[in-house]
């Protein structure tokens, strides 16, 4: 199966609206390497799933922040490309969650996103990745990742 039917199958939208909040590009290919820029799950217009995780949402709704926010990543890439089968591998997520203080689940957290990478590419979704805790994101989203690809010239 191809990676745009398995994603689309894990309920992924490729074709959503990708918003930007400032000046950037989302993704931004440096030979065979993309590089995504943060992204976060979206509500419409609005950040999915805002405030701080393990004060207003618990280790499961900063998962599914975190699994909106990949699934925001795999649109981007689809949409760049014009095909997720160009990737060769998902090389490198780094995850920040909006945190309450003394939180420390951020790897649980991030997971969401991980999940949802081998989800779609097997093996190839297989990452290094980070997962580190903040006091602020853009629109006051739980979380935000940023990705690094693999890509076929």
């Amino acid at each position: 199966m191809e990676f745009a039917a398995r994603a689309r199958l894990a309920g992924v939208d490729l074709d959503m609206d990708l918003t930007r909040v400032g000046t950037y590009e989302l993704a931004v290919p440096v030979g065979e390497l993309l590089f995504v820029a943060g992204s976060i799950a979206w509500d419409g217009p609005r950040a999915a799933f805002p405030g701080r995780v393990g004060a207003d949402l618990d280790v499961a709704a900063g998962q599914q922040s975190a699994r909106g926010a990949g699934a925001t990543i795999l649109a981007s890439v689809h949409q760049f490309l014009g095909s997720l089968n160009r990737v060769v591998q998902v090389v490198r997520l780094t995850g920040y969650v909006r945190s309450a203080p003394e939180f420390g689940d951020q790897p649980q957290v991030i997971d969401g996103a991980s999940d949802l990478m081998v989800e779609v590419f097997g093996d190839a979704g297989r990452h290094a990745r980070s997962a580190i805790g903040l006091a602020e994101l853009p629109l006051r989203a739980s979380v935000e990742i940023d990705s690094v690809f693999q890509i076929a010239l």
